[in-house]
């Protein structure tokens, strides 16, 4: 079935433009390259994975509770709206919340895979652009297996948000070589990972952790790649440029922090737009929610050099300033361990299915004897 037939909100237009500058960059150096980034490089190469057979698509999604979400932690709860729910009301409540959702994943994905071609074409080293080609893949497989999971599983996506919108195409139209590091590898998919580590960490539905817990393995070495550049050139940089910077994450940061409230999904179940957004402000869950969606992205941003006073003071009003002393880099090993024990897990449970068919076999075979 075409996607847009499947949209809960029929998007403003069918293909978004966005106007690009910059320039493209060659390097005629093939030998030389910065060794940390190659060994990601190799270490992209390695993990590439398919998402066809990688992931048990056979598992069933219930789509009225796909991701198994407690009602706390629906904006709606409590509220007066919500006693007048039928049980299949609350159903297609959570249909919608986690369609919007992995929508939005999608199509951050989608930005993802566009930022990751932009750095080949404009980053000056090669190494880089080796790094950024093996990106460009993983993001389409992610834009891929998201795209399955709302066609096949829940049978309905929404428009891209706004904001998310605002901050692809700000970090798209920047000139400067290094904005689509900043605003991708450090802002959104630093945001990505810590949805995704949130949901991976509370679902009990088998095909959704996998597919989080898969492609949070890539995003971890995506964020890594992230920090190796901009650590590196952000040394280089005068203080005004810094600043400069600082000031694109500070309002980036706004705009996140505004965009995970889900106020489209009240609103398609006849709710004002003004009421839908009280009701995302006052919820315990979504605050608890959007302030730990920092815990990836302010230990990196301190991490690579930006960290003056207003950007500090802007964290600190966000009451996410302590999070930069966070390590990312256990983070990312526990990202890579879930994914690998996942694996191992479901690989042996298989193996131990197949010995249990063929011991079968041979003693059926005996008995017949």
């Amino acid at each position: 079935m075409p996607t847009f037939d499947l949209y809960a909100m029929e998007p403003e237009e069918p293909l978004r433009q966005v106007p690009t500058s910059g320039a493209a960059r060659f390097t005629w150096e093939y030998d030389d390259g910065r060794d940390r980034l190659l060994a990601l490089y190799q270490k992209g190469k390695d993990k590439q994975w398919d998402g066809r057979k990688r992931i048990d698509w056979e598992l069933e999604v219930d789509p009225c509770d796909p991701l198994g979400t407690p009602d706390e932690a629906t904006s709606l709860y409590g509220t007066r709206h919500w006693a007048k729910l039928t049980e299949k009301d609350k159903g297609e409540l959570r249909k919608h919340y986690a369609s919007w959702q992995f929508s939005q994943f999608l199509h951050g994905e989608q930005g993802a895979m566009i930022c990751a071609a932009r750095i080949v074409e404009s980053v000056p080293d090669l190494d880089a652009k080796f790094y950024s080609a093996t990106q460009t893949m993983d993001e389409a497989r992610h834009a891929e297996i998201y795209g399955r999971f709302l066609h096949e599983k829940i049978g309905m996506l929404y428009p891209i948000n706004d904001n998310l919108q605002s901050l692809l195409d700000d970090t798209l139209r920047d000139s400067r070589w290094d904005m689509p590091y900043l605003g991708m590898q450090v802002l959104i998919e630093g945001l990505a990972l810590a949805a995704f580590g949130m949901i991976r960490d509370t679902t009990d539905k088998p095909l959704p952790q996998q597919i989080l817990s898969y492609v949070m393995q890539d995003e971890a070495r995506h964020v890594a790649f992230g920090r190796m550049a901009l650590r590196d050139y952000y040394k280089q940089l005068t203080d005004a440029e810094l600043r400069e910077r600082e000031e694109f994450v500070i309002e980036c940061c706004h705009l996140m922090r505004d965009r995970l409230r889900g106020v489209e999904v009240l609103e398609n179940f006849g709710i004002p737009k003004a009421e839908a957004e009280e009701y995302s402000e006052q919820s315990e869950f979504l605050t608890l929610f959007r302030r730990l969606l920092f815990s990836r992205i302010v230990p990196c941003v301190k991490d690579i050099g930006l960290w003056g006073k207003r950007l500090q003071q802007a964290y600190a009003d966000m009451g996410v300033l302590e999070m930069g002393d966070a390590s990312l880099d256990l983070l990312m090993s526990e990202d890579e361990e879930i994914a690998e024990k996942l694996d191992a897990e479901r690989f042996a449970a298989e193996e131990e299915a197949r010995v249990a068919e063929v011991t079968g076999a041979i003693d059926a075979g005996r008995a017949a004897d």
